[in-house]
């Protein structure tokens, strides 16, 4: 029988890229302020870990009482393959939320930034609503608007906020690109489950722009998350050319999309897409925090 231990190892090259690069990024554009806090950043990497976890089980639970994950050919999921009780898998979720809740209410005290409790709020809903609920956004061709904003601006320049306790034009620029790519992810993963999607009446933006144009969204994502990299490093400092360490992890993501593969073969996309993301991140981080 599966385990819990299959589901996070299929889910593993999507979880942690999405959710550690705003969070590194966002501490490189805190060391720019001159308010790198490595406790205060891991508690941020804590939270992001968390509610990434949290929101696979989510949509795990959701999709597979609505029977969304029947003919699935993505990673393993937990409901739909039967091997585990929905209630379980809710019941994974709401612990993993907890643990971000609690994260990031020892920021909120360290900070005494009253005003991120209503944004941790925010995420945790946004998370959950995704595919929970009696209208989830996530149907609605919305996802990716949702996680450009949970994983670009939240991620990064919450992370930089709770240590620096201000933000930055360079902060702002490094979220947009982080949320770009972010995007790109959900946009690779959305491509890959077209025909299933369209079957169970998930209207994804994928299934509403149509394959071809949703491939063509994807590099559009990839190269301005790039753009801005190259701007900051034209503008800020030459450090941010480091950025551009994730250009040939990307340049692997888009063969398979350039190749038209679909289905299981867009597999090498998604891991690769996440991979650059990463490398991406650091180096921006990096280039952010020796720009001063």
């Amino acid at each position: 029988m599966a385990t819990t231990a299959q589901w996070v190892e299929g889910a593993r090259p999507r979880t942690l890229p999405a959710s550690t690069s705003g969070v590194i990024a966002g501490a490189g554009a805190a060391a720019a302020l001159g308010g790198f806090s490595l406790w205060r950043a891991l508690l941020a990497l804590v939270v992001a870990l968390a509610l990434q976890v949290g929101v696979n089980y989510a949509n795990d639970y959701s999709d597979g009482i609505r029977g969304t994950d029947e003919n699935r050919v993505g990673p393993f999921r937990l409901v739909g393959s039967g091997s585990t009780t929905p209630a379980t898998v809710k019941y994974a979720a709401f612990g993993s939320f907890g643990v971000a809740a609690i994260a990031g209410l020892a920021l909120v005290i360290a900070t005494q930034a009253w005003w991120l409790l209503i944004v941790g709020i925010a995420c945790i809903a946004a998370a959950w609503y995704y595919t929970g609920g009696r209208r989830p956004y996530g149907y609605r061709a919305l996802g990716e608007v949702f996680v450009f904003i949970f994983f670009g601006p939240v991620a990064v320049l919450g992370t930089t906020y709770v240590q620096a306790l201000r933000l930055s034009w360079p902060a702002i620029a490094a979220a947009a690109g982080i949320g770009c790519y972010a995007c790109a992810i959900l946009v690779a993963n959305n491509v890959r489950d077209i025909p299933t999607d369209a079957q169970t009446g998930k209207k994804t933006l994928a299934v509403m722009m149509g394959d071809p144009a949703s491939r063509t969204l994807w590099a559009v994502l990839v190269g301005f998350a790039h753009l801005l990299g190259i701007l900051l490093a034209v503008i800020l400092s030459p450090w941010v050319w480091f950025s551009l360490i994730g250009i040939p992890m990307a340049v692997r993501a888009a063969g398979p999309l350039l190749a038209k593969r679909s289905g299981l073969e867009l597999i090498p996309t998604l891991r690769d897409t996440g991979l650059a993301e990463l490398l991406y991140a650091v180096g921006l981080g990096v280039g952010l925090a020796l720009s001063v």
